[in-house]
């Protein structure tokens, strides 16, 4: 088209109807690069693996990972994307009946209160799976998650004792609702034998029913289990990426791990 207008003399719109081109694409002037291309990019992948974790735990990964970014900038980022940020659910607190002091138990270190509580799913085959958290209440790590199509008190018991053989420590308080598995015999029998005080809630109280939430809304809602080792290896993976990855708010926006290596290395170490 130039070339007609500068060899011919034709005028642009002349030569434009020749050669067949609208005449806005004489006035099209480049995009500028976004310099926000990257970032954009990495926001979406990371709303897409994780979709409930909102931009704060964003904000938080990358600067874990060493960049420096304006959290401003990143929640701009994310709502220009449409990118969806979670809405805060706030539960009543609650004090239920305790064997413990009429004072609402604190954890004031790791492994001094270890929460319990359980949820149900079902495999595609319409088998119902039963889901064992057991959380350290201070640290906020999660210490097991075992699924299984049962598990009674005597199954409870068993794995209170292998956390406790591979942490070296038993807890001073157990903290749970009072389901039958928990008020029986046998748990109450450990907690004895242990010098482990328990702390009865209400059904829904919101301790480990924390932890069981995140799990409802970040996997339990968006998977479907074909069998028994296919939650099992879902739920592992999960676990280990909320222990050691996810940002915690209540902790700085550290991970649980990241939490409890500092506290440990904090602590003034014994002459």
């Amino acid at each position: 088209m130039r070339m007609l207008c500068d060899r011919l003399g034709l005028s642009q719109r002349r030569a434009c109807q020749i050669v067949g081109q609208h005449r806005s694409t004489q006035r099209h002037q480049p995009a500028e690069p976004d310099p926000d291309h990257d970032l954009r990019r990495w926001l979406r992948d990371f709303a897409k693996a994780h979709p409930r974790w909102g931009y704060r735990r964003a904000h938080a990964v990358l600067h874990r990972d060493g960049h420096a970014c304006n959290r401003k900038k990143v929640q701009r980022l994310w709502r220009e994307e449409g990118l969806r940020v979670p809405t805060k659910r706030r539960k009543r607190r609650r004090v239920g009946e305790s064997t413990t002091a009429a004072d609402r138990l604190v954890a004031e270190r790791p492994d001094h209160v270890w929460a319990l509580d359980y949820q149900f799913d079902v495999t595609t085959s319409g088998r119902i799976l039963k889901i064992l958290h057991v959380v350290d209440e201070h640290t906020r790590e999660s210490l097991a998650d075992v699924v299984a199509y049962h598990l009674d008190a005597d199954a409870t018991v068993d794995v209170l004792d292998k956390i406790a053989a591979g942490r070296g420590h038993h807890p001073c308080f157990i903290r749970c609702d009072n389901g039958p598995e928990l008020t029986a015999n046998a748990v109450k029998d450990w907690c004895r034998f242990n010098r482990a005080g328990t702390a009865y809630i209400d059904p829904g109280s919101p301790w480990v029913e924390s932890y069981g939430s995140r799990m409802r809304d970040e996997l339990l809602t968006l998977e479907m289990f074909d069998t028994l080792l296919h939650a099992q290896v879902l739920v592992s993976d999960w676990r280990d990426e909320y222990n050691r990855y996810r940002p915690h708010s209540a902790l700085g926006m550290l991970s649980p791990t990241e939490y409890a290596t500092k506290w440990r290395t904090n602590q003034p170490q014994p002459s």
